[in-house]
């Protein structure tokens, strides 16, 4: 739409000038006019603004691209890639070697190196190999599997390609920060990939194992060999230990999952004094509480753990937990009835026996006290029991 000055209507003054006493002699003088003012408003004037050039996105693109280098340039020389070497048994063949690979990282300068369980796992020869090379054999140290962690120990290599990174604290993560994984997959040597935590305190289920729980969530591509490689934030400070993958076809779907930076805290210092973990224990066995269950049974609660057996000397015995106390006969064989249920530990809820492993695991020791809430006939008890080691 064009755009107009502003003019203002002009005021016309007429002034009439008569002489009141004709002029001897002459015509009368002629009367003055003056002439019109007109008054006109300044022009009202528009100036475009130009609009925000790409510049500053460039500049934001670029600073971010070096933030990657520099991140990549200071964390790769911390990340080696391990072989393990085994002997699996070949009904026609007899032992056959079979060669594995994954990755670690430098975790002090006294050759310690961190993995996971998995990469080591019946390995009878074990390599690491550094980032400018260098190639030594390992010892191992120890090893969890229930956390997925193991140490290995490197010697006589020069102490300055030994550059442990800085640990970070995995409590203070948040969904939607950004990463970066650096290990070797499918054997290519120190390979960066990018993303994003997408979610935090996940529950991985594991084949004959108890599921492990706490686990970090991120999108950054993890592939077969970046086990045991670091997982980093953008301070240059190792956050997590990437352990797994979640895929239909075995490759990277955007779904990985790290064991948290915390976790190790915990556990490595363990590792590297006795070679093993000492893992917190109630001691019972029990059934997970279902509708059916509880149904059929007449429980008086629908969640929670019914308690079969409670082993002699157990913690849970020295508590006073109660086991079952008949048998009743079903179609699939027979269940232990009679005994209490565990509801809470420390109030929390507890209904699942991966739920009570979880917690013990991440929040207890041995030789901690813990609160058990339990359901015996109608009535709730509270029992204290100290924790055993297993």
């Amino acid at each position: 739409m064009r755009r107009y000055p502003l003019l203002l209507s002009g005021l016309t003054v007429l002034i009439l000038g008569c002489s009141l006493v004709p002029r001897i002699g002459g015509p009368a003088a002629p009367t003055a006019i003056a002439a019109p003012m007109i008054v006109t408003a300044a022009p009202i004037i528009i100036t475009a603004t130009p609009g925000p050039t790409a510049t500053p996105i460039i500049k934001v693109v670029n600073e971010l691209e070096d933030l990657y280098v520099n991140l990549y340039e200071q964390a790769s020389p911390s990340v080696v890639h391990i072989t393990s070497l085994s002997q699996v048994f070949d009904f026609y063949r007899g032992a056959v070697p079979q060669e594995g690979t994954g990755s670690g990282f430098v975790y002090d300068d006294q050759g310690h190196i961190v993995t996971n369980q998995h990469v080591i796992d019946q390995a009878q020869d074990v390599e690491v190999v550094l980032a400018d090379g260098t190639s030594a054999k390992a010892t191992i140290v120890g090893s969890d599997a229930y956390n997925d962690l193991a140490v290995l120990k490197i010697d006589g290599v020069n102490p300055a390609l030994l550059k442990p990174l800085p640990l970070g604290e995995s409590s203070r993560l948040k969904v939607g920060m950004r990463v970066i994984a650096i290990g070797n997959p499918f054997g290519l040597d120190r390979t960066l990939t990018t993303g994003v935590i997408s979610a935090l305190g996940r529950t991985i289920e594991r084949d004959n194992q108890a599921a492990l729980g706490e686990m970090i969530q991120t999108d950054a591509a993890i592939n077969p060999g970046n086990s045991g490689g670091p997982l980093i934030n953008l301070q240059g400070q190792i956050i997590g230990v990437n352990s797994s993958i979640q895929s239909p076809s075995g490759g990277s779907v955007g779904i990985g999952f790290a064991v948290p930076i915390d976790t190790v805290k915990r556990i490595v210092p363990q590792l590297i004094a006795t070679g093993k973990v000492v893992h917190p224990s109630l001691g019972f066995n029990a059934y997970e509480i279902n509708g059916d269950l509880a149904d059929a049974l007449k429980l008086p609660v629908q969640k929670g753990l019914l308690i079969a057996q409670v082993q002699s000397g157990s913690a849970a015995e020295k508590a006073g937990v109660h086991g079952a106390t008949q048998r009743l006969r079903t179609y699939g064989g027979y269940i232990l009835t009679g005994g209490d249920i565990l509801t809470a530990i420390d109030d929390k809820p507890i209904y699942t026996r991966d739920a009570m492993t979880i917690y013990l695991e991440t929040t207890k020791h041995a030789g901690d006290t813990v609160k058990l809430t339990l359901i015996r006939g109608n009535a709730t008890i509270t029992l204290n029991a100290v924790l055993d080691a297993k």
